[in-house]
Formats: structure tokens, sequence, C-alpha cells
């Protein structure tokens, strides 16, 4: 993926964010000069910031997504009593883009839809094995109450509607009529480790350096800050 559609995508994404009345913290626009002279220590500890992914199949339009870390705790401090031991994540997921089938081990996720057009979620509940079931029937929690849907359904989230999915729920997303604002609040959030794909994909972009970076991405921190 160049680079120069990264900056693209932050630019285009960042404007549809506004559009809702979203504010972004400060630190979301610092160049890659000001957030390295910074104290960003905490920043690149706990990957706060944005990250644009085609998940490594340079498909964006057809596969990826666009999301900015706000706030994050760390893996180290999951079990102790007195710890950030949470994260919110706001994502943008445009009409008919797919993220594709995964789950996690560990994190436990909010997923709101914040407006835009309607949220679609394919759901699988997972095997003992921890792959996916394509029998059973899955139980959800939509803003408080349970949902059943079949193996493979499709959960429609409106504007408003969130949806609470557990270790054990495999699901792919994407937006259908428009473009949508997707919030996330979770347990921490470990993108180098808590992502079990169905396929074999990467869950970062590889990055073709056509042009400087806009903003750094939270995969450009090991090696730029």
């Amino acid at each position: 993926m160049k680079r120069s559609r990264i900056n693209e995508i932050l630019r285009e994404g960042d404007a549809f964010i506004r559009s809702f009345g979203y504010t972004m913290p400060p630190f979301a626009y610092l160049s890659p000069e000001a957030l390295k002279a910074s104290d960003h220590r905490e920043i690149k500890t706990r990957r706060m910031g944005w990250d644009i992914t085609d998940y490594g199949a340079e498909k964006f339009d057809e596969m990826g997504l666009f999301l900015f870390t706000t706030r994050n705790g760390l893996s180290s401090d999951l079990g102790k009593k007195s710890a950030m031991l949470y994260a919110e994540k706001i994502m943008i997921s445009r009409q008919n883009q797919l993220s594709p089938m995964h789950r996690h081990d560990l994190k436990v996720e909010d997923i709101i839809n914040r407006g835009g057009g309607t949220l679609v979620i394919e759901l699988f509940m997972a095997d003992a094995q921890g792959g996916i079931d394509r029998d059973a029937e899955v139980s959800v929690m939509v803003d408080g109450m349970m949902r059943k849907l079949p193996a493979g359904g499709h959960l429609k989230l409106d504007p408003g509607e969130s949806v609470t999915l557990f270790p054990n729920n495999w699901h792919a997303f994407w937006g259908e009529g428009e473009d949508v604002l997707i919030g996330e609040v979770s347990t921490v959030n470990d993108d180098l480790t808590d992502n079990i794909f169905e396929q074999p994909i990467g869950r970062f972009s590889n990055i073709e350096e056509d042009e400087p970076p806009l903003h750094l991405l939270v995969s450009d921190y090991d090696t730029r800050l």
C-alpha cells in the first residue's frame, strides 16, 4: 500500500469523523517530527493512534479498515485490581468494505454504530478448538438484550445500536448503504498478538514509501520513534 494512498485515506477519514461532530484528541494531529520530539513513550507503548490496514492484501477498497485508538491499557496489567484495563477506538467501515472473519483470545468488545449506514456483522461461534463452528447457533447481546442467529447469520446494526462480542464470537463486518462510523469499547487491545483470522492474512499493511507520512501509524512506531 503506497504511503500516498494512506495519507489520502487519513485526510478523508478525518473529514468523515468530523462530519459527525466527533473531535479527535490533539495528539492525533502531531506531525511525525513533533510526535518523535514529544514525550511519546506512553503513546508508543500503548499503541494509541492511527491505523490504516488492508491486511496485507493490497485491496483496501475491498478489504480494509480505518482505525484510531484513543486510549488503551496494557496486556501486562490484566488481572490487576487498579489498572487501566480498557481501550477505545473510533473506526470507519466503508460501504461493502470487508473487515475479514476473525476473533480474539482475550478481548471483549462492544461494537457501536455511531452513524452513517447500516453495520452488518457476520457471526459464528468458536468450536472447542477455537475454530469456526458452522452449525452452532449464535447468541450475542445487542444493547443489553440477547439475540439469537443461525451460524453465519448477519446481524444488522443501525446508527445508535451496539453488540457485545466475546472471544468465542467469530465475526466479520462491513458497511451497508453508506460508510459507517464505528465506536469500539473493549478490554485492553493488543493488535500484535490478539487477532486470530480465518484466512492466512496479516494485521497490518505493507507500506511503499512514495512520499513522507502525514501522520505516523501505530505500525510505524517501532521503526520511526
